[in-house]
């Protein structure tokens, strides 16, 4: 299984867990479990000979996140999963709770690491000092690290930790809608860069089309458990939503129809990030 027939895919996420150690204001399945439990998510990890599988099929020097809807670092063999995508391009998105008790299993392993900085998080003090003493212990060593700034956060004292700042806007809690302040880039080709060139294997298998919140999986194309990702990716229902897509009609694909995002992040204004203060 080489992934040659993977064309155009160029990020997966795999969910290596979708459990979570942070109760985030914002975070969509924490409304879920409040407000609809009957759509909940089912907790646990993904099984470490699937994940080893779906490592055997991707093409090398793609990029694999390796979470999705969870905390990837509370994943127990999380170095060893790092090591089985050796020819991607490995990256994490993490609240940084971790950090320092997982520090042997990222350091000199991960290629990349984004931590997610949220404004009105009450944890933030001791976010940041976990960040100081992480940043230090890492020194020139890999993974490259950014910090994701969503929504208004004081990003004055993150400016010492030396690091790139990435923003990002707050949007609607079950979904990519309502985006606070501005409205999502549409790229100029009409189609949505996710849906060409993104995968998301969740923890049980199931594969999506995106990472867009979805609790009732109404973006599932196929099942990595039973069938190969090529065949996935080639399958019959993508090729047809992609038609849709390429029609100018997302609407008629059922996960697209109500998500205003476009494959495209959004960040703030331009400022000079080279200084730190993006």
């Amino acid at each position: 299984m080489t992934g040659y027939n993977l064309h155009g895919l160029g990020n997966v996420n795999v969910e290596l867990t979708n459990r979570c150690n942070k109760s985030c204001w914002m975070c969509g399945r924490r409304r879920i479990e409040r407000d609809y439990p009957e759509f909940a998510l089912q907790y646990g990890d993904m099984d470490c000979d699937l994940v080893a599988r779906i490592a055997r099929q991707l093409p090398p020097d793609i990029v694999v996140q390796l979470h999705n809807n969870g905390e990837g670092l509370l994943y127990p063999r999380f170095c060893e999963a790092v090591k089985l995508f050796h020819r991607q391009i490995t990256n994490i998105v993490s609240n940084g709770k971790l950090l320092l008790e997982k520090a042997d299993e990222i350091i000199g392993h991960l290629d990349s690491l984004a931590v997610s900085v949220f404004e009105k998080d009450p944890e933030a003090g001791e976010q940041f000092e976990i960040l100081q003493k992480f940043i230090a212990l890492k020194g020139d060593r890999k993974p490259y690290t950014v910090l994701r700034i969503i929504g208004d956060v004081d990003i004055a004292r993150y400016k010492v930790l030396g690091l790139r700042l990435v923003h990002r806007v707050l949007h609607a809690s079950l979904g990519s809608y309502h985006y606070r302040k501005t409205d999502p880039t549409i790229p100029e080709i009409g189609i949505c860069w996710d849906f060409l060139h993104h995968m998301a294997i969740n923890k049980d298998g199931t594969v999506s089309i995106c990472v867009r919140f979805d609790p009732t999986g109404v973006g599932v194309i196929g099942d990595a458990r039973t069938h190969t990702l090529d065949e996935i990716w080639n399958g019959e229902k993508r090729k047809e939503w992609l038609e849709h897509h390429k029609q100018g009609r997302r609407d008629r694909v059922p996960l697209c129809a109500y998500c205003h995002f476009w494959g495209v992040p959004t960040g703030a204004p331009y400022r000079d990030q080279t200084k730190g203060d993006a």
